[in-house]
Order: structure tokens, then C-alpha cells, then sequence
């Protein structure tokens, strides 16, 4: 195998360990229908609104992203220049886990860590849901809200 088909190889496996790496947002952590039956919105009142420091821009933030790839490319080719044979092949491998590595820290420490509230709401059946959202505008204790599609919102 020759060193451009390592370094292909490798580029490849890394976007392969991106790829899974998504983010879907938050969702509540339970589910009550209102007691008037089933419409679609569960109705209620606040509770309690804590706040989440510092959650990820995506509330979450631990994967693998542009940063590790990026690294891991640059990383590559500095590794590709370094010796001849089989010392060149083992230098780019090396370049480009290191390079990931330093690419994943660099992007992680630029992230800019966000606040997110965790909003609880007693619901009209006498059960609890709790959703957590990046905003919670002008939402208080005490207001009657709806919860739909897993967003909060005063009514």
C-alpha cells in the first residue's frame, strides 16, 4: 500500500467517524398527554426553571468535528514529508491522529459554551414533563403554558 492510499484510507476512515456525529437538539425527557384527551399539546403550569451552564452550542458538543478532520489532514501531509518508504507511510498515520487530536482540542476550546433551562411543568393530569430549551423568553414560575413538538410557550 503506497502513501497516498494510506493517507486516502485514513481521510476516509476519519469522515466515516464524523459522520455519525450529529446533533438533534433537545428533546423533553417525558411525555403527558393533557387530561382533556389527546390534541396534539400538553397544557400546564411552570413549576420550576433551572438554568444548564454552559451546554454546548448544540447542547452537546462532544463529537468529533470539522476541527479533528482539518487536523487530521494537516497533520497527514506534515507526516508525508517526514522520511522515505516505510518510515514516510508510518510518519503521515501518525501526523494524522496527532493532528486529529490537536485539531478535536483546538475546536472544542473555541466552542463557545451556551446556557440552556431546564423548564418543569406541572401538567393539568397532575403529572410532571420537563423540556429543556436555549431560551426561555419571558417564561416565569407560576405562568400557564403549552408544551408542543417539545417547545414551551405561554398561552
Amino acid at each position: 500500500m503506497n502513501t497516498s492510499q494510506i493517507v486516502i484510507a485514513t481521510f476516509l476512515g476519519v469522515a466515516a467517524l464524523t459522520s455519525g456525529c450529529a446533533n438533534t437538539g433537545s428533546r423533553p425527557e417525558s411525555y403527558s398527554p393533557s387530561s382533556s384527551g389527546y390534541s396534539g399539546a400538553a397544557y400546564g403550569v411552570v413549576d420550576a426553571i433551572e438554568i444548564i451552564r454552559g451546554s454546548g452550542g448544540g447542547i452537546g458538543g462532544s463529537g468529533i468535528g470539522a476541527g479533528a478532520v482539518i487536523g487530521g489532514v494537516v497533520g497527514g501531509v506534515l507526516g508525508h514529508q517526514i522520511g522515505a518508504g516505510t518510515g514516510q507511510d508510518v510518519a503521515t498515520a501518525a501526523g494524522v491522529v496527532g493532528g486529529a487530536v490537536v485539531g478535536h482540542q483546538i475546536e472544542k476550546r473555541n466552542q463557545q459554551q451556551q446556557d440552556a433551562y431546564s423548564i418543569r411543568v406541572r401538567l393539568e393530569n397532575g403529572g410532571y414533563q420537563t423540556v429543556t430549551q436555549q431560551s426561555i423568553g419571558d417564561l416565569r414560575v407560576g405562568d400557564r403554558v403549552r408544551i408542543q413538538n417539545g417547545s414551551i410557550s405561554r398561552y
